[in-house]
Order: structure tokens, then sequence, then C-alpha cells
């Protein structure tokens, strides 16, 4: 008798610990949105953070909580926008492609050499030290944007500068971050037109600089006043959707190539 009231007292304690987890199971159990999963399995699962949340997980949970539009994943585009909306029973808006673009055309003839650089083979170490360009705001060359590109979008060119791949490029923006210089930026596919170059220098030493370099003569401005102005010795587009597509021949006058289409009309 004396052995069995510790295994009885033992097991009511047990069978009251028991009730008391299942109570505080049942009290403060989150519920969780089955949407979650749902949203989730409608994302790449690239985990690229170019959303603005830590991966796919969190941003299904921020789109379910309405912390996040429907249309947040720039690389899954359309396709992911539409599964998303559907699932949450709202119509899907228009998503607008986007890609990387460079702004900058200081290849290896363009833009002379200062110096030997020796340090460490990435842009930002480079930059760090100055560049080895005479430009002091031109691509470094180094591949730190091809390198932060997971979708194989990017390549480094026979002229030294990154070549972007636009049928593969998601518009993550890992490359803009990777950028020291900030040359990369991400465009609507339609934009055409750029100006490629982001030197800041009087005319005379941005010439000299880099011979595709923007020397702020105006050309382009007095072509289309209302979309593209002269600040800080740069040609600056304003507003894209301003240039009529008549005026774009005029803009192409520009004497270094600083400015102009992408694409001729003749290469498609």
């Amino acid at each position: 008798m004396s052995n069995l009231i510790p295994i009885m007292t033992m097991g009511a304690l047990g069978f009251l610990f028991a009730l008391g987890l299942v109570f505080a199971y049942r009290k403060l159990a989150v519920e969780i949105d089955p949407r979650i999963e749902q949203i989730a399995e409608s994302l790449p699962q690239a985990n690229c953070a170019a959303c603005g949340y830590a991966g796919c997980q969190a941003l299904a949970e921020a789109i379910a909580a309405g912390k996040a539009a429907a249309d947040s994943c720039p690389v899954g585009g359309a396709e992911s926008a539409g599964k998303i909306s559907g699932i949450l029973g709202v119509e899907a808006g228009e998503v607008i492609k986007k890609v990387a673009r460079l702004h900058c055309r200081g290849t290896k003839h363009a833009a002379p050499r200062r110096s030997e650089y020796l340090g460490l083979k990435t842009c930002y170490a480079s930059h760090l030290m100055g560049g080895d360009k005479l430009c002091t705001y031109g691509c470094l060359g180094l591949a730190d944007c091809v390198r932060s590109c997971v979708f194989n979008a990017m390549y480094m060119g026979e002229d030294g500068l990154p070549v972007i791949i636009e049928e593969n490029c998601t518009a993550c923006g890992k490359c803009v971050e990777a950028c020291p210089r900030n040359l990369l930026e991400l465009h609507p596919i339609s934009q055409n037109i750029l100006v490629f170059c982001r030197s800041e220098d009087r005319g005379a030493v941005a010439r000299k600089a880099c011979k595709n370099a923007c020397i702020a003569c105006g050309i382009c401005s007095r072509a289309c006043p209302e979309a593209i102005v002269i600040e800080n010795n740069l040609a600056v587009i304003t507003d894209y959707k301003k240039i009529p597509p008549e005026k774009i021949p005029e803009i192409e006058k520009c004497p270094t190539l600083a400015i102009g289409r992408l694409k001729k009309d003749n290469e498609g």
C-alpha cells in the first residue's frame, strides 16, 4: 500500500499537468492563415529579398496579412501576381516588367586608365582606393554586379563593361546594390533611351576622362526641354514618357553618344 501512494500522486500530477498543457495550447494557439502556404507556393522561392522581406515565406505571410501587395515579388512577375490575386480574391493589376540598365559607356577603349590597380579584385575595394580610371564616376569593371546576380542575367563583356541579358533579368536589384558607383538602375523594359553617363565633371575634364562622357553641351535638353534637363554638368531624363519619338533623332546628335537608344529601330 505504501508503494501505491507515490505512484498515484505522480499519476495525478501528470494528469493535472497534461490538462494544463491542453488548456494552454487551446488558449495560446495561434491560428495559421491557410492562404499563406498557397501564396508561398505561388512565389518562385528565390529568397532574394528583392521584395524587401527576408524571403518568400516572409513575403507570403505579409501578403496574407495585407501588409504587402499581391505583385510585391519582382522575380515572379505577372505570373505570381496573377496566382496570388486569385488566392486573395482580388483583381490582378498590370505588372510592368523591369530590367537592370547600366549608366556607363566607359569601355576599355573609351576610358583611359591612370594607374594599375593591384588590390583586391572587387569593385568595392577598387572604389575605396579611387579606382584605376581617369573617370572617377565610371564602371570599375571588376564584376561585383555579375557575381551578385543569381539568375544568370549578367556577364562581363570584352569591352570591360557588364552586359545584361534582359530575358533572364528579374529586377531583383542585387546588381544595383552591388555597384559602389550607383551605375545600375531598374527601368521599365519599354524605356529604350537612357543617359549612359554619371560623370558630374565639367565638359573638358569629363571628355578627357572618357570619350563617351556627357559634356553638358545641352543638345539633348534643347531638343526636348520638357523631358531632359542639365543638372550638375550632366543630362538627366526627368520623364521618359514625355520624349516624342520624332525628337529622338535630334537627341541622338549627342557628340559623345552619352544619351540615346539602347537599341536602334533596325536592331529590333
